[in-house]
């Protein structure tokens, strides 16, 4: 006699009919009936009356039918609790990042890490800088990786990983296309996508940093926070963007992505944040990872 069997009786005895019984359970008629045939065959004894018309419990059927509820009530509490024991013994780790970190950064880290610890659970929240922070400092995130503000809150440790270098986007029908690399004054009159301030200050104040250094005024031409977005407003003929060197993985058909002059062009800052005062093995754990892969973002 199995559980399964049980339940397949069971859905039978409340229904009493074989084809509401075996939509219940999501299996076919045919597989229902040779489950109740095989526990009729382990019991002894007939579960059913059947015609044409009607299907009826019989007295052992009766009998089996208060059992069965127990028994499968019991076997579903017991079940349940070793889920919850399980889900609160695992060990879990609850990153957020920005976007361009978790297209190029946090994929390689993850993979090193389920190396040595695997069995550690893994949720991962994207979002931007200015919604990841309060995450971290109310605890719902374990660490972060984000572009550091200049006043950090006191409560946030943080380790500055490296200046992100930045690359521009171009539709790859433009003039620009042939070239191999760009300088930021031949960008002047150029219609420009960028993000809003509010939402990504770094990489709005480096465009403008980079133009205001080079003695031209940006021309913008578009406001679209999500990097995807803009990256698909290049593709369009929009305008031209310059964006993180991580964002370029983005496989965006009609968009080229050229280096910009290495000498003005220091990049965005990358950091790993936490709570300074929570404790956390596991935490822990992934920061190692992160001091010892260098070579990943340096």
């Amino acid at each position: 006699m199995e559980l399964h069997q049980l339940r397949c009786f069971l859905a039978v005895a409340e229904t009493l009919h074989f084809g509401q019984a075996a939509q219940r359970l999501d299996m076919l008629p045919s597989a229902l009936g040779r489950n109740i045939r095989l526990l009729e065959e382990s019991l002894g004894t007939r579960l059913f009356t059947r015609s044409t018309r009607r299907v009826a419990l019989t007295e052992n059927g009766v009998l089996l039918r208060e059992e069965a509820r127990k028994l499968l009530a019991h076997a579903d509490a017991l079940m349940l609790q070793f889920r919850q024991h399980s889900q609160r013994t695992r060990s879990l780790l609850r990153i957020g990042t920005i976007d361009s970190a978790a297209v190029g950064l946090l994929p390689p880290l993850l993979q090193f890490f389920r190396l040595k610890y695997p069995d550690t659970e893994i949720q991962i929240y994207e979002d931007k800088t200015v919604n990841l922070l309060p995450k971290i400092v109310s605890g719902r995130l374990d660490l972060a990786f984000v572009r550091p503000p200049e006043g950090m809150d006191p409560l946030i440790a943080q380790r500055f990983l490296c200046f992100e270098p930045s690359v521009l986007a171009i539709p790859e029908s433009h003039p620009f296309a042939s070239k191999e690399n760009i300088t930021v004054a031949q960008l002047a009159e150029m219609p420009m996508i960028v993000p809003e301030r509010r939402s990504r200050p770094h990489s709005y104040d480096m465009t403008m940093k980079l133009f205001n250094e080079a003695g031209i005024e940006a021309t913008i031409s578009q406001i679209a926070n999500e990097k995807q977005t803009i990256i698909n407003l290049v593709a369009a003929g929009m305008g031209l963007a310059i964006v993180p060197l991580w964002i370029s993985r983005f496989a965006v058909s009609g968009v080229k992505f050229l280096p910009l002059d290495a000498q003005v062009n220091r990049g965005l800052p990358l950091s790993v944040v936490w709570l300074k005062d929570r404790q956390d093995d596991i935490r822990e754990k992934m920061l190692e990872i992160i001091v010892g892969h260098e070579e990943l973002y340096r």
